[in-house]
C-alpha cells in the first residue's frame, strides 16, 4: 500500500519531469513564433493535444459529475487565457526574461490561497518564496526593462497562479484523467477563439510541426496529466514552488546543447530554486516527525499515569 507521505514524493517528483519538459520548450516556442502567429500555434498544440486526451480518456471523462465537467472546463479556460498571455509576451521578450517573469506565480500563488481560500502559509513557505524569487532572477535577469511584453507575461503569472490554486482546490486522484481531458478542451477551445474570425494557420513546415507535435502531446497533454494528478496531493503553494524548477531546466538544456555557458548566476540562482524547494520539502517531514514525537511521549505518559 502507498503510504501518504509516498504519494507526496511521487507526486513532487512528477512535477519535476513535467518542469524539465516545460524548460526544454522555451527556445522551442520562440523559434516556431517567428514563422506562426501567437494565437495560431496555440490553437493547433492544444487542439491535437485535446483531440488525443479525449480519444484515450473518454471513459473518466464520462464519469464525471456536472460540478467535476463545470470545474475542469472553468480551470482549462483559466490556463488558456494565461498561456495566451504569456505566450503573446514572450514573442515581445527574451526567453530568459520570460521565465523569469512567469515564474513570479510562486509568489502570486500563496497570495491568491491565502485571499481566496483562507489559508494559513507558514513562515517557512513565505521564505521558500522568497528564495525562489530571487533564484529565478539571478538565473534570468540581466537587466529588464518593464514593455508591453513583461505586463503581458506578468499577468500570466497571476492567471497561472489562479489555475495552481483552483486545481489544488478541485483535483482528486481518481478524476485526474478525465479532468485534465476537459482542461485541454477549454484550452484548445480558448485559443482557437483567439484565431476568429479565420481560423488558425497551420504549421508551415516540417521543422514546426515537429515542435508543435512535441509541446502537444508531450509539453502538452502529459504535462496537464501530471500537473492535475500531482496536486491532488500537493498544496497549491507547494506544487508552485517545485514547479520553479522550469526555468534551471531551462538554462540547463541551454548549457548542455551548447546555446549558452554556464556562469556563477546559473549556478546561484539554481541553487537557491533548488534550497527553495527542500525547504518545502523538508517543513512536512518535519512537522510528521515532530507529531510523532508528540504523539509517542503523550502515549507513554498515559501509560505512567496508569
Amino acid at each position: 500500500m502507498t503510504t501518504p507521505r509516498r504519494l507526496t514524493t511521487l507526486a513532487t517528483f512528477g512535477l519535476i519531469v513535467m518542469t524539465a519538459v516545460w524548460g526544454s520548450t522555451f527556445v522551442l516556442i520562440k523559434d516556431v513564433l517567428g514563422r506562426m502567429p501567437v494565437a495560431d500555434f496555440l490553437a493547433v498544440r492544444f487542439t491535437i493535444a485535446a483531440v488525443v486526451m479525449l480519444v484515450l480518456f473518454a471513459q473518466p471523462v464520462l464519469r464525471l459529475g456536472r460540478v467535476q465537467v463545470v470545474q475542469g472546463l472553468a480551470l482549462g479556460g483559466i490556463y488558456g487565457i494565461g498561456q495566451l498571455l504569456q505566450t503573446w509576451g514572450l514573442a515581445l521578450i527574451a526567453p530568459s526574461v520570460s521565465g523569469f517573469v512567469t515564474g513570479m506565480y510562486v509568489v502570486f500563488t500563496p497570495i491568491l490561497a491565502t485571499v481566496l481560500l483562507h489559508q494559513r502559509v507558514r513562515a517557512a513557505v513565505w521564505l521558500a518564496v522568497a528564495l525562489a524569487t530571487s533564484g529565478l532572477g539571478l538565473l534570468s535577469l540581466r537587466g529588464v526593462s518593464v514593455d508591453l511584453g513583461v505586463w503581458l507575461t506578468l499577468a500570466s503569472a497571476a492567471v497561472y497562479a489562479l489555475h495552481v490554486v483552483g486545481l489544488g482546490q478541485w483535483s482528486r486522484p481518481g478524476e485526474a484523467l478525465g479532468l485534465s481531458a476537459l482542461q485541454m478542451v477549454a484550452i484548445a477551445a480558448v485559443c482557437l477563439l483567439a484565431t476568429a474570425p479565420h481560423g488558425p494557420t497551420l504549421p508551415p513546415d516540417r521543422n514546426a510541426w515537429l515542435a508543435v507535435l512535441y509541446m502537444a502531446l508531450i509539453a502538452g497533454a502529459g504535462a496537464m496529466l501530471m500537473q492535475t494528478w500531482a496536486q491532488s496531493h500537493l498544496s497549491a503553494t507547494r506544487a508552485a514552488i517545485v514547479m520553479t524548477t522550469e526555468p534551471v531546466f531551462a538554462a540547463a538544456f541551454a548549457v548542455a546543447f551548447g546555446s549558452d555557458v554556464l556562469t556563477w548566476r546559473m549556478l546561484a540562482g539554481g541553487a537557491l530554486v533548488l534550497a527553495a524547494m527542500y525547504l518545502v520539502e523538508l517543513a512536512p517531514r518535519r512537522d510528521e516527525a515532530t507529531s510523532e514525537v508528540l504523539g509517542t511521549a503523550s502515549t507513554e505518559a498515559a501509560h505512567h499515569e496508569v
